[in-house]
């Protein structure tokens, strides 16, 4: 299962008209990722990073070419199907954490299979399994203003994982945290992906791209290099660091 093509884009391309304009953010990207795979997407802004993570993230559409996602066809489907696809598929986890204030840590956690259809017990029994996953079994009732930052992105995490999806697409999910508590998290995502668990982070930061086992760099809208990462960067050992 490992060898198995869970994405493939052929020929994606995304343009936008702004006025008289048209911006190209994507201009006929080819790639495959696996299942199981690690991968960090870097470049600069403007250079179709994140274009490329909302179509991958079925948030946006693409202009042409192919987008297939577990031996589905993405790029034509209507915006229900794309709303089924990001509940059932794909499990996101955001620079900002994305929680609703006044539901706890259990119920951020189970909002997703609301949707999904499950009865309230399983909700509950489901999302508590998956806050201990992520080391944060004993703060189910906290709400987001009593966690810390680095406690808030578990709880996104575990939301991102509750569902199974086929992918984690996590969108800087360090930017808001000090160094510390980013080694807590890139340990974290490496747990998970050691468990099987496909990851696609977007970020800018070398320093957090170096976690990544494959690092895709893009510039002006097309892949500028696509490599294996042969010197995976090694969490460091640090005093204090799990904030359970």
């Amino acid at each position: 299962m490992k060898d198995k093509i869970l994405i493939e884009a052929i020929g994606l391309s995304k343009s936008y008209k702004m006025g008289q304009e048209v911006i190209r953010a994507l201009e006929s990207v080819d790639i495959k990722v696996k299942k199981g795979e690690y991968v960090a997407f870097m470049g600069p802004s403007g250079s179709g990073k994140s274009t490329l993570m909302n179509i991958i993230g079925a948030l946006d559409t693409p202009s042409s070419g192919t987008y297939i996602l577990n031996g589905n066809d993405v790029s034509t489907m209507t915006e229900s199907d794309l709303a089924t696809v990001r509940n059932k598929e794909i499990g996101f986890v955001f620079q900002t954490f994305n929680l609703l204030p006044r539901y706890s840590a259990l119920e951020n956690v189970a909002l997703p299979l609301v949707y999904a259809g499950f009865s309230k017990k399983e909700r509950l029994a489901r999302a508590k399994k998956t806050l201990e996953d992520v080391g944060l079994g004993n703060r189910a009732g906290h709400r987001p203003n009593e966690l810390s930052g680095g406690q808030r992105q578990r709880v996104a995490i575990a939301r991102a994982l509750v569902n199974k999806p086929s992918i984690i697409l996590a969108d800087e999910p360090t930017g808001n945290l000090d160094t510390k508590t980013s080694y807590d998290i890139m340990t974290l995502f490496k747990e998970l992906n050691e468990k099987g668990n496909t990851i696609i982070m977007v970020t800018h930061e070398e320093d957090i791209a170096a976690y990544a086992k494959r690092i895709v760099r893009l510039r002006d809208g097309k892949i500028e290099s696509d490599s294996p990462n042969l010197h995976v960067k090694e969490i460091p050992k640090l005093p204090g660091r799990e904030e359970q």
